[in-house]
Order: C-alpha cells, then sequence, then structure tokens
C-alpha cells in the first residue's frame, strides 16, 4: 500500500468520525452487550483472526524476497533470480486468494451483524407503542436502523479486521526492519509525526466541514421530503410561495458547494504534502541506506528491502493511531443502536394470556381512568431531535369513565373536540394500556390486557378518520387484514364495501397501487378501503372513529353503506360526527372533559334538554335541516 492510499484512509475515516467518548472503550457493559451480538458469529470471527496474520506474514515474504533477488543479481545467479522471482510470484497469488478470504469473512461477519441487528431493532420498535411513534421523527428513527447499524457493521467488517492485521503486520515488520538496519527503522519512525499531525489537523477540520455539510443536507432532504409529497406540494401551491422555497433551499445548497469545495482544496493540499513525505522518506532510506551499503554494513538487497518494507511500517502506525477515532465511531453507533432498544415497550402480552372467548362480544368499560405517558417513558430526546424531552405527560384525561355495549349493540360517543372519545376508542383496541389500578377495559368480561394480541386484532376491527393505506397494491393493503385471503375474497370485501365496481374500472385491478398514503384515490374510495379491509378481516367488534367526518355528502352516502355491510350484526363504538349515526345508536353517550355526563337514545336525551340537546342544535341541526329535505 502506497503513503497516498494510506493517507487517504487516515483523512477518510477521520473525517466521517462521529467524535466518540474514549471513556466508552472501557464500558464493559457496552462491550458486553457488543460481544453478545458477535459472539453468534465467533466461529467465523476465530478463522478471520487466523487468515489475518497469513496475509500479514504474506505481506512480508515479498520486500524480504525482493532484497534476495537483488543480492543474487549481484552475485550473478540466474537460476537463483529466476527461482526467487517464481516464489514471489507465488506469495502473490497466495496473498490474493487469502486477502479475498479476508474480506468474505470480515463482510460475511458484518453483513451478520447487520441482520442481527436490523431484525432486532425492527422487531422491537414494532412492539413499541402507539405514543412511541407521535413523538418520533420518522427520519431519525429510520437512521438508526440504516445508518447507525452501518456504522455498527464497519467495526467488524474494516476496524476489528484492520486492528488484527495491523498489530501482527507492524509487529512483523519492525522486528524485521531492526534485523536488517536499526538506523534506517529508528530515523523512519522519527519522521512518523510528520505523516501523523497534518492528517489530524486536516482530518478535525474536515470532519467539522462534513458534519455542518450533513446538517445542511438534512435540511434539504427534509425541506424535500415535505414539500414533494402530496399534502405539502398542495400547501405550499396553495399558501406558500415558491420563490420563498427556492430561495431557501439555494441558500443551504450552495453553503454545501462553498465546504465541496474547500473540502476538496484541503485534500489536495493534503495529499500534495504527503506525496513530498513519501519522496523525503525514500530519500532517506536511499541514502542512509546506501552509505552504509558502501561502507560493508549492508547489503544492496537490504536497501531494497527497507524501501518496500517502509510503506508496511508506516501503514499499520498510522491505521493504528487512528484507531481509537474510528473503535469510538463504531462504539457510538452502537451506543444509539442500544439505545433504541433499552426503550422498554409499555404494552406487553403476558406469557399466560388467553384468546377473546368465542361468540358474539360485548364490551364494558369499568370505571377506567387513564392518562397518556410522559415523554420519558415512550420517546427519546434523539429521536425527537431535541435537546430535552418535553416533560410534560401524565395528568389524567379519562375520569371514571364506566359503560357497556352488548353484544350486537351500537353505543355512539359524541361530545366537543378533545373530550376524551378517541381515547377511550383507541384503549379498545389497546392502542395504549389503562393502569392496573385504573378500572379496566373487557371483551367478554376478559380484560383486554389478559388476551393474546393475535386474538385482540381479529375481535376489534378499528376505522379511522384518515383512512391509512400503504403505497402499495390494494391487494397488499386489503390482505392487512387477512394475509391468506384469495382474491374471490377480496373481491367479495370490495363489493360489501360498494367499492368492486370503481377497482374494476381500474387498469391493473387489484394490483393498482395506491399511492403514498392513498391519495391516489379519493376519500371517499379510501375509506372504502378501509371498511373493505375490516369487512375482510371478520372482527366482531367495530369501532369507527369519525370515519365520515371529512367526506362530502355522496361520498358519505356510498360509506354510510358499506359501513351498514361492517356493522350488522357486530357490537359497535361509534365516535359519531354524522346525525344519521347518532339516530341509529342504541346508545349515545355524551362525553366532556374525560368523564360521561348524559346517557340515553335521541329521542330521550332531547328530550332531557341537556347537554345532548346543546351539542344537536349547534353540530347536528343543520345536518338535520338537510336531511330533512333530501327526505322531501
Amino acid at each position: 500500500m502506497s503513503f497516498e492510499s494510506v493517507a487517504r484512509q487516515s483523512l477518510y475515516r477521520q473525517t466521517h468520525a462521529k467524535g466518540g467518548d474514549l471513556r466508552s472503550l472501557f464500558d464493559r457493559r457496552l462491550l458486553g452487550r457488543i460481544w453478545r451480538f458477535a459472539a453468534r458469529h465467533h466461529r467465523r470471527l476465530g478463522v478471520f483472526v487466523a487468515v489475518s496474520v497469513v496475509s500479514a506474514l504474506l505481506g512480508l515474504a515479498t520486500p524480504l524476497l525482493a532484497g534476495k533477488v537483488v543480492d543474487e543479481i549481484g552475485r550473478g545467479a540466474p537460476g537463483v533470480v529466476v527461482a526467487l522471482a517464481l516464489v514471489i510470484a507465488a506469495v502473490a497469488v497466495a496473498e490474493a486468494g487469502v486477502s479475498l478470504l479476508s474480506r468474505w469473512l470480515s463482510s460475511n461477519i458484518g453483513e451478520g451483524l447487520i441482520l442481527d441487528l436490523r431484525t432486532a431493532v425492527f422487531d422491537h420498535v414494532q412492539r413499541m407503542p402507539v405514543a412511541f411513534f407521535t413523538r418520533t421523527r420518522t427520519g431519525a428513527l429510520v437512521s438508526r436502523i440504516g445508518n447507525d447499524v452501518n456504522g455498527a457493521q464497519r467495526a467488524f467488517s474494516d476496524t476489528f479486521s484492520g486492528v488484527i492485521t495491523n498489530v501482527v503486520t507492524l509487529t512483523l515488520t519492525l522486528v524485521v526492519m531492526l534485523r536488517i538496519s536499526w538506523q534506517v527503522t529508528v530515523l523512519s519512525l522519527v519522521l512518523m509525526p510528520l505523516f501523523l499531525l497534518p492528517a489530524r489537523w486536516i482530518g478535525r477540520t474536515m470532519a467539522r466541514l462534513s458534519r455542518e455539510a450533513a446538517v445542511h443536507n438534512a435540511t434539504m432532504n427534509t425541506q424535500m421530503t415535505e414539500r414533494f409529497s402530496a399534502p405539502g406540494a398542495t400547501l405550499v401551491k396553495l399558501f406558500g410561495s415558491p420563490a420563498t422555497e427556492s430561495r431557501e433551499f439555494e441558500v443551504r445548497a450552495g453553503r454545501v458547494r462553498e465546504i465541496g469545495v474547500r473540502t476538496a482544496t484541503l485534500q489536495s493540499v493534503f495529499m500534495n504534502s504527503l506525496t513530498l513525505m513519501s519522496a523525503l522518506a525514500l530519500a532517506l532510506v536511499y541514502g542512509l541506506g546506501g552509505v552504509l551499503a558502501i561502507g560493508g554494513h549492508l547489503q544492496t538487497g537490504a536497501i531494497v528491502s527497507l524501501a518496500l518494507l517502509l510503506t508496511r511500517l508506516y501503514s499499520p502506525l498510522t491505521a493504528l493511531a487512528n484507531a481509537h477515532v474510528e473503535i469510538a465511531t463504531a462504539l457510538v453507533s452502537f451506543e444509539r443502536v442500544f439505545e433504541v432498544l433499552d426503550l422498554v415497550p409499555l404494552i406487553k402480552e403476558k406469557p399466560d394470556a388467553a384468546p377473546v372467548p368465542d361468540g358474539p362480544v360485548s364490551v364494558q368499560f369499568d370505571d377506567v381512568r387513564f392518562a397518556y405517558p410522559s415523554a420519558d417513558k415512550v420517546s427519546l430526546a434523539s429521536l425527537e431531535e431535541v435537546a430535552v424531552l418535553d416533560d410534560r405527560g401524565g395528568d389524567e384525561v379519562l375520569h371514571g369513565v364506566s359503560f357497556t355495549a352488548q353484544p350486537g349493540e351500537m353505543v355512539a360517543l359524541v361530545g366537543s373536540s378533545g373530550a376524551g372519545k378517541s381515547t377511550i376508542a383507541s384503549l379498545m383496541a389497546r392502542l395504549y394500556d389503562v393502569d392496573v389500578d385504573a378500572g379496566a377495559v373487557r371483551l367478554n368480561g376478559v380484560d383486554v390486557r389478559d388476551v393474546t394480541f393475535a386474538s385482540l386484532k381479529e375481535t376489534v376491527g378499528m376505522v379511522t378518520q384518515d383512512g391509512h393505506l400503504f403505497h402499495e397494491s390494494i391487494a397488499s393493503n386489503l390482505r392487512l387484514a387477512a394475509p391468506d385471503a384469495t382474491d374471490e375474497e377480496l373481491w367479495e370485501a370490495l363489493g360489501r364495501a360498494r367499492l368492486a365496481d370503481v377497482v374494476g374500472e381500474m387498469p391493473d385491478g387489484l394490483e393498482t397501487v395506491v399511492g403514498e398514503r392513498g391519495y391516489r384515490l379519493s376519500g371517499g374510495q379510501r375509506q372504502r378501503l378501509t371498511i373493505a379491509r375490516l369487512l375482510l378481516g371478520r372482527s366482531r367488534v367495530v369501532v369507527l372513529d369519525e370515519a365520515t367526518a371529512s367526506l362530502d355528502s355522496e361520498s358519505e352516502a356510498a360509506v354510510q353503506h358499506a359501513l351498514a355491510e361492517a356493522l350488522a350484526g357486530r357490537t359497535s363504538i361509534v365516535i359519531a360526527h354524522r346525525l344519521s349515526t347518532v339516530r341509529a345508536a342504541d346508545t349515545i353517550l355524551v362525553v366532556e372533559d374525560g368523564r360521561i355526563v348524559e346517557r340515553g337514545n335521541h329521542d330521550a336525551l332531547l328530550a332531557r334538554g341537556g347537554r345532548y340537546a346543546e351539542l344537536y342544535e349547534t353540530q347536528f341541526g343543520r345536518q338535520a335541516d338537510a336531511e330533512d329535505v333530501v327526505a322531501a
């Protein structure tokens, strides 16, 4: 490896270092956790160490053999020269083979570690409560699974392999060079600071520039992600200024360009300085070595061996001098990954959890009191990209809520915005958990905390206001509720949701990709597709969280027909936004400030003249007039 190659590697590693704390090198707990992941590959690690030693030994053979060739040429022994040349060729072939094997082993270990870490983080994140996702920035979380896991992988595929190889190479090289000429070796080591100090100074400067560029790039990416999404682009066109957006983007992009120019200049200065350094080092070997050879203290071939060994001395010395930076950087990546894994999921399945009993299902809220978890229980400051977590939270939002929905009944929840209606719906699906001493939510008399996740998902189906869909095909979105469903079953569900004709007219039918968040479909079509998904899952309890609130009258009519199919024969909890839903309910619960303040049917509550009557006049009055006109 040339001086230039060594310098480029040194500069790159320092530039891209994250600046880890060296104290973490001695954190036994952290190192122990890393080893538990790496121990799964302990056999390959052992083979890799052995191969690294062989590679280092082969690397030293060529310089020594080259010196022998020069000596034999001076002696006029062509046969020996040819034999040595063949040996050098054989060593080169063996070194290439061992190098490939070493690289395959390190990559195999590193990629295996990536698989283990990514799978562990992905599985763990899926078990986190909804509160975690409402606080966390998606990009920051994805970065943990991407960039930080890759950084941890490099600890094994590059750093660990480099340290092993370099320690062996440096030790053997020093021994051989000292035996050939201790004078040349000592002077070579004296020049080492001239090689390392520029790399450290420029490396730190470039690391600072690299971090600044990363900040600007992240800001640009955020701007593009938000502005290039369907709702973001619509918002800019409606209220924003494209010219202002372009100017802001240009300022950040311009700063990145300036940093790129300065970085390239620093690299060029550094590499030219190191090229000069390389020439001076070789001049030292040839000058001092030549004087010693003329004086009879050194053979001519030894000078050639020393010149070739010099690069093998500086290379591992430089790499090991920067090893602490690489290791600390890798440990930062491990710490950030383990930081996510250390978050404890608030909602867990009990070891003895049982399925929900068969048959029609009743829903019971028994004196339920609930407070949303505080940020420190569900999130990380680094994932929210804030300096300190918001310490608000823990204030009770439901106060002793009790009601029962008998099998097949519809219970409607009405009330002011923020009264606690959606919170009640979320507790049924166990998106959040009630504290042990704060009441219970029961299905057929069984606490939802005592049933299996799979059984709860099969029993309770939920349709939310936004009707979220993945950027996948219609069939894939439907099969979230029933992975083994046939195409015939999908078409049946679409038909019951009044959407089969619409999908049938699409060129790709069930394979039509709905777009990000389903934006290629209308609002009514999205909602009907989510209702078809609900029908496909055959849930015995249906929760509707203002499923028609944002629809126009025509779309609402189609969705209401689909909802009639979804609610038939099922126990349902409906957050009512439309009067038609309220009138059809068996029981209406009026929720205010986290309490049920009134309950009864539509006519009885109107006759009482209380809070429901007020809501009827303000929220449902115009709807009633419109419905009367339509009926007429």
